[in-house]
């Protein structure tokens, strides 16, 4: 397996070419990290972009929602696709307005989704899906019985089109701004968690698990 996607004429960065990264390491970090993604598709002539949750397994990612959705039924009909996942990591304030910016990570997938059939293909996405919200969740809560697997579509996107884009560091401002007496940095921005907040219809006596007070992103 190679360690990187080669590039193609619909995956290469052209935009400020030199934040485009095409390693596996870079592209599956990213993944990773990210809970939502955004599926583009069009129907009848009209483009849509649904968010739903998302999961890689391997070199696939897999999406998934209610089996009557118009998104699932007809991307299982094998609509093309652009999957994409953006991961904001701080504020970049330049001397200029023009130069602001923003510090990011992204991902642009393209291809085909499959619709998964084989409920043991199906089980093993809900439980990365689960493991990526909450690891150690999946053998604690009960797991998904007959007719939830079948309220539910599960899609694989095979990733063979894919770039990442990143933006790292400071302001880049012009030359002749950089004497102006304007603040210029970067306010960096994290995923923290906040105070548990017990469902009111759970039993007080149930300890808190040890995987919710040490998450941690």
């Amino acid at each position: 397996m190679s360690d990187t996607f080669p590039p193609n004429e619909r995956t290469r960065v052209i935009r400020e070419p030199q934040r485009g990264k095409y390693d596996r390491e870079t592209i599956y970090e990213i993944l990773d990290e990210g809970f939502i993604c955004h599926v583009g598709f069009s129907m009848d002539g009209q483009p849509y972009v649904i968010p739903t949750m998302f999961a890689r397994v391997g070199d696939a990612i897999y999406f998934h929602g209610s089996a009557a959705s118009r998104m699932l039924r007809g991307v299982s009909g094998g609509i093309s696709v652009c999957v994409t996942v953006t991961l904001a990591d701080g504020l970049v304030l330049a001397r200029s307005v023009f130069n602001h910016s923003m510090n990011y990570r992204s991902v642009v997938a393209l291809g085909k989704a499959e619709l998964v059939d084989m409920q043991s293909e199906k089980l093993e996405a809900l439980h990365a899906f689960t493991e990526k919200i909450m690891p150690g969740r999946w053998a604690e809560a009960r797991q998904p019985n007959e007719k939830e697997l079948k309220a539910t579509s599960i899609l694989r996107l095979p990733l063979t089109e894919v770039s990442a884009k990143v933006r790292v560091g400071p302001p880049e401002d012009d030359a002749e701004d950089l004497a102006l007496r304007v603040w210029a940095g970067v306010l960096p921005f994290e995923l923290a968690a906040g105070e548990p907040i017990r469902d009111a219809r759970c039993d007080a006596a149930i300890p808190l698990p040890s995987y919710v007070t040490e998450w941690k992103r």
